[in-house]
């Protein structure tokens, strides 16, 4: 009985991203589709045991689920209504058995969990709440699960969900794939959701931990999802090589107490050479695509620079300037420019990068960043201006709110007293 109850939870983990897609589109709410699709669940639960897993699981639970909220539609006499708006026959479905029911509600992109996705990620949300719900509901993390990922309180984390799901009625959104223009314009949404994830799990930035693998690991799975999905757009490629690239250093990047490993004195040998190719390849599909110059494109090919160097010694740091300058172009952005800053002191030396940052480290938004003091201390590090160096690595420390990065820059600190 175990291993049955365990082989039917396997199958509606599968099933339940496309399950819950499918029934938002039908009943316009959240927390109902979710209610219907453990409902299934339940049912599967007690009479698969007995029968067998259908040939067909995902169809039968959806077959199910559909019933049961044709009943609740039936009870609260709204079913004429829910006929108009949904734009199908609910009751000549239902006897065409699973497959006219699948076949009634397949829209012509043809996948549920697209509908689902471009929903959780609606620009009308807060990004925080989109990052909260796209978790919840594509990746199936529990609310314990997300809190625990980005340092928050249970409570805080069930409140963005509930506040989201509500804000979605109210706008009446349609739990579909939006078509042509509409669907250009909301796609960056879905992209920046699944690139915050991932960067809050590759360098997080609070907490005890420098990366977080489990995380990590969830934002390249929903970035295989939608590339699976949408595998003619080039940014949704160029994305998923991003995340490969840097994914694939992960292993290297702390030493064995936790502490961060600058990325020219990592290990290479350590480096996971399937992501590399896995990203490599991505990044190909996404220049065939005419992508090449996107901005999720242009970071991969940044990071492509690095997985193509056996040593650090031969990183090709003059292209990777000339991507940054290319990258500020089509993402201006401060960031962008600290990082502009760094890959010239690389490739032109130290003093190179100080003149690049005296045009930006007055800027607002870097004026409590540490990365910018730290990156301003190697400049000087390198340039012999220990003592100078030595101010800057300590204010990065003092603004750093990550345990081991903090340790890090206060050993850079250290460091420059010889």
């Amino acid at each position: 009985m175990t291993e049955a109850r365990h082989a039917i939870e396997t199958v509606f983990r599968i099933e339940r991203v496309r399950l819950i897609g499918s029934l938002a589109r039908l009943v316009r709410d959240l927390d109902q589709a979710e209610e219907l699709a453990q409902d299934a669940l339940v049912a599967a639960l007690a009479e698969w045991p007995e029968r067998g897993i259908p040939e067909r699981p995902g169809a039968w639970l959806l077959a199910t689920a559909r019933r049961r909220a044709i009943d609740g539609f039936r009870r609260r006499r709204m079913l004429a209504r829910r006929h108009a708006e949904i734009g199908w026959d609910l009751r000549l479905a239902g006897e065409a058995g699973p497959e006219g029911i699948e076949a009634a509600l397949d829209d012509d992109l043809g996948d549920e969990r697209l509908g689902l996705i471009f929903a959780a990620c609606h620009p009308l949300l807060p990004p925080e709440a989109r990052v909260a719900l796209t978790l919840r509901l594509i990746g199936g993390l529990t609310v314990d699960e997300i809190a625990r990922a980005f340092l928050a309180t249970e409570a805080a984390i069930a409140q963005r969900i509930v506040r989201a799901k509500r804000l979605l009625g109210r706008a009446g959104i349609r739990y579909e794939v939006p078509r042509g223009a509409e669907r250009e314009e909301r796609l960056p949404s879905v992209l920046e959701v699944i690139y915050l994830i991932f960067n809050e799990s590759y360098a997080a930035s609070a907490g005890e931990d420098l990366i977080r693998p489990a995380l990590c690991a969830e934002a390249r799975r929903l970035g295989r999802i939608l590339s699976g999905l949408l595998p003619d757009e080039p940014e949704v490629c160029g994305l998923l090589a991003l995340m490969e690239l840097q994914a694939s250093r992960l292993a290297a990047r702390t030493a064995p107490d936790g502490a961060p490993v600058p990325l020219t004195e990592q290990n290479r040998a350590r480096w996971d050479r399937l992501l590399i190719r896995r990203g490599l390849a991505a990044l190909e599909r996404a220049e065939a695509l005419g992508g090449a110059d996107g901005p999720y494109a242009l970071q991969a090919a940044l990071a492509a620079c690095h997985a193509r160097a056996a040593r650090a010694e031969e990183t090709d740091w003059r292209r990777i300037a000339a991507l940054y300058d290319r990258l500020r172009e089509s993402m201006p952005s401060p960031v962008v420019e600290l990082n502009r800053a760094i890959a010239h002191s690389m490739a032109f030396g130290p003093e190179a990068g100080l003149a690049l940052l005296e045009g930006i480290e007055r800027t607002p938004a870097l004026r409590a960043y540490a990365p910018l003091r730290a990156a301003k201390g190697d400049f000087l590090f390198r340039a012999g201006r220990l003592a100078e160096a030595r101010i800057w690595f300590d204010e990065a420390a003092d603004l750093s709110r990550n345990a081991r990065e903090k340790a890090f820059l206060r050993k850079r600190a250290a460091d420059c007293c010889g």
